[in-house]
């Protein structure tokens, strides 16, 4: 799934080296042998590895995104770098928090080492979740319907507006939001941050000094500001994604792809197909027209992370088998995106949000509908803190302001998205298209509140019920062998919750 990355910080020590907190993923290395009608939609050709169908993976992205052309208001001396809230990143989370923090009339500042270049990754997002928060105007380009196909013989057709983020358009309103609110931009790296009672002070990697009543990390997954109490045992979702020009294509232009869990195209790779079985990875697309269109293979979650040179190989399989010949890749990306873990110590001094919040959907990777949703309810907190009376600083702020991130039900949901996490983990390509085929079965009500985090706790338990009553029998039987020990530990997390 396409889902967002933010921009990440490795903070320079200015005496000595430390590792950055954040793991890095162990792999999986597994061997390998190197339509707009109804009849062009399960049009598949198999053709040998050659020059016209070959291997695409030498092609270099045509273009690089061009950073926008603005003129941004910089945070000088004379501002006495004294500001009510530091956002560190400036990628859609720590904008958009910016945008809505500033509505209030607090003073602002965002420090990125590149405030004006472009967010690298593609966003996809339901329609419905950008028109709730206002924002359907920065959609490029929407389909009416997506689909899933499960297998050679089955597909699930769903009736609900998809489309692809604007990254430009939605980049340009939220910075043309801060400017007009008066936020301040530093053009810098964070390497420190250094905590009194009611101030911190954030030094950068050019010996700027900024004070703050709250920092805010919005610099992704990377950073080294957020503390965990407890080991970061996430999954991972990992996929490689091509924009590319192509002779032709054999999916309808009026549906995008949600997921394509066919294996066909590993017919002729034998070691491909064992490793896909055990490991599966699916097919991700948006058709833009008979010739471009955005293409991505994924592994929907892992632990330890598939290797992403097989994603790749899969992927050169699968367009290769489809007919798809790549003349031009515009664009290209690499997406590893942690999903489920714990959450960071709530609360703690620096406020967190986007990629290192824990906001991440822990079953799906998506993200950025979210972290558009929620930075109004943290904007309004902050203002609540920081507005004209001036009164709450400190300890009672941060724990103000990460409760309105993480009231207590969010915490409870999310346990829950984390057992679908722990759940699928545990699923081979089987099992995954057993339990997809009874997903989108369920009332729309209940699969599109579980994607969108839109379920309550009691919803989500109905949601359970509801699916293993529309589960084939080997699918119940993967739930009773597969979950108790998730369920489990899901209940556990939960009843701690409630003692807290």
């Amino acid at each position: 799934m396409v889902t967002t990355t933010v921009t990440l910080f490795t903070p320079p020590p200015p005496t000595k080296a430390t590792l950055p907190s954040f793991p890095l993923p162990k792999t999986h290395y597994t061997s390998s042998s190197s339509c707009s009608s109804t009849s062009r939609r399960f049009r598949v050709r198999a053709y040998s590895n050659t020059s016209k169908f070959g291997n695409f993976l030498h092609l270099k992205p045509a273009h690089q995104p061009e950073p926008l052309d603005f003129d941004l208001p910089w945070c000088h001396p004379s501002d006495r770098s004294r500001f009510d809230v530091i956002i560190i990143g400036s990628g859609p989370a720590g904008t958009r928090l910016a945008e809505q923090v500033s509505r209030y009339g607090i003073k602002v500042c965002c420090v990125d080492p590149d405030p004006l270049s472009m967010w690298p990754n593609n966003y996809g997002v339901w329609v419905d979740e950008f028109e709730s928060i206002d924002l359907e105007d920065c959609l490029d380009k929407t389909w009416p319907m997506a689909c899933v196909y499960i297998n050679e013989r089955k597909t699930k057709y769903l009736d609900r507006g998809y489309g692809r983020v604007s990254r430009k358009k939605l980049k340009q309103k939220l910075i043309e939001g801060c400017v007009s609110n008066g936020v301040k931009f530093h053009k810098g790296k964070v390497w420190q941050i250094q905590h009194q009672e009611f101030e911190s002070t954030v030094l950068c990697d050019d010996g700027t000094e900024l004070r703050g009543s709250l920092i805010i990390d919005a610099s992704g997954f990377a950073s080294t500001f957020v503390e965990y109490d407890k080991a970061r045992n996430h999954g991972f979702q990992i996929a490689h994604g091509i924009l590319a020009e192509v002779d032709d294509h054999p999916f309808d232009l009026d549906k995008m792809v949600l997921m394509d869990w066919r294996d066909s195209h590993m017919g002729n790779e034998p070691y491909l197909r064992a490793n896909n079985s055990k490991f599966p990875t699916f097919l991700y697309a948006m058709p833009f027209s008979s010739n471009l269109i955005f293409l991505e293979e994924t592994s929907l979650v892992s632990r330890p992370v598939l290797s992403y040179m097989e994603v790749k190989k899969r992927m050169v399989a699968r367009l290769r088998h489809l007919g798809i010949r790549v003349n031009k890749i515009l664009e290209d990306e690499k997406c590893l995106i942690p999903m489920g873990g714990p959450l960071p110590r709530i609360p703690q001094n620096v406020m967190a949000i986007g990629g290192t919040s824990g906001i991440v959907h822990p079953s799906t990777g998506y993200m950025v509908a979210r972290t558009m949703a929620v930075a109004p309810c943290v904007a309004t907190a902050i203002a609540e803190c920081l507005g004209s009376t001036r009164m709450i600083r400190g300890k009672q702020l941060y724990a103000k302001i990460w409760n309105s991130m993480w009231p207590i039900e969010s915490k409870l949901n999310r346990q829950f998205y984390s057992f679908g996490m722990e759940t699928l983990l545990k699923l081979d390509l089987n099992g995954s298209r057993r339990f997809f085929d009874a997903f989108f079965d369920l009332k729309p009500y209940y699969w599109q509140g579980f994607l969108s985090s839109r379920l309550n706790l009691k919803e989500l338990a109905w949601l359970s019920i509801s699916l293993f009553g529309h589960a084939s029998n080997r699918s119940r039987l993967d739930i009773v062998t597969k979950c108790p020990a998730p369920l489990a530990k899901m209940m556990g997390n939960i009843a701690l919750e409630y003692i807290r």
